[in-house]
């Protein structure tokens, strides 16, 4: 990976922005896991920074209804959500950009023995036939990294089953009017709320990461031009147990305003 010389906000087009972040996720895969997988655990389903998991919010529904039921886990990372899924009995496939962060998924799979399909694409052009899936979804994976989220909400849509349901957390769109610090000084509005220039870094005119802000109007609108009904919006509060900080997320700020945002859409019947 290029070490970045400019770090900023500044327009990024979608394929430089892929191409930045698969190669950035692939350099970061065994560190990001190093530093993550403690919190994450191997087959958890966590939703955000702030500690909730899908045990205490059921976002999918109770876990029994899992059982027998087709998955997709996009964005998956190291695919822990799908395997906490495929332990409720569901079937489960996990996607992602990066190889190096799947290579992470495949040595978790012989660590837990929980083992899923792995495959490598971007989430806006999945290789699966239309309505392949009953619930589609994704913790954290993709959708802050896509810079035409609207391409990828209809995407996500066409390969669902009519009656099946999206779910994703992102980072809730509060957060990119404050700096990215965990301490008091993160509490200072500094950006527009409404400016959605994404935040990328750069080495010379190559783009390496890049994340794109929607506002929370933006945000939904795309579900729902996907052909989706809005069915859960969920701004998750801190945990009072977690004490963990994670970059920007800390107790201090998440007690204050919320900094993980969860979509949960279905596909009508």
């Amino acid at each position: 990976m290029q070490t970045p010389d400019r770090a900023g906000r500044f327009d990024v087009d979608a394929a430089s922005s892929a191409r930045g972040n698969r190669s950035w996720w692939d350099a970061e895969a065994r560190d990001y896991l190093d530093e993550h997988g403690a919190f994450l655990g191997d087959a958890e389903f966590v939703w955000g920074p702030e500690g909730w998991r899908e045990d205490d919010l059921h976002v999918l529904g109770e876990p029994s209804g899992l059982a027998g039921r087709d998955l997709l886990e996009f964005g998956a990372g190291a695919a822990q959500a799908g395997r906490w899924c495929a332990r409720q009995g569901a079937r489960v496939v996990a996607t992602d950009l990066s190889g190096g962060m799947l290579r992470t998924a495949v040595q978790l799979d012989a660590r837990t023995g929980t083992s899923l399909p792995l495959v490598q694409c971007d989430a806006s052009r999945l290789p699966f036939a239309d309505a392949s899936f009953d619930v589609v979804f994704s913790a954290f994976g993709a959708v802050p990294f896509i810079a035409d989220t609207s391409a990828l909400m209809r995407e996500l849509a066409r390969v669902t089953r009519p009656g099946g349901v999206v779910a994703f957390s992102t980072t809730h769109p509060v957060r990119w009017s404050l700096p990215d610090v965990p301490d008091a000084a993160g509490l200072t509005i500094q950006h527009s709320y409404f400016d959605t220039t994404p935040y990328a870094e750069a080495a010379g005119d190559d783009v390496v990461y890049a994340e794109h802000h929607r506002t929370l109007e933006q945000r939904v609108r795309e579900l729902l031009d996907a052909g989706l009904v809005l069915e859960q919006l969920r701004e998750l509060p801190w945990k009072e147990s977690n004490e963990s900080t994670w970059g920007g997320w800390s107790p201090l700020r998440g007690r204050l305003v919320p900094g993980t945002l969860i979509l949960a859409g279905r596909r009508p019947a």
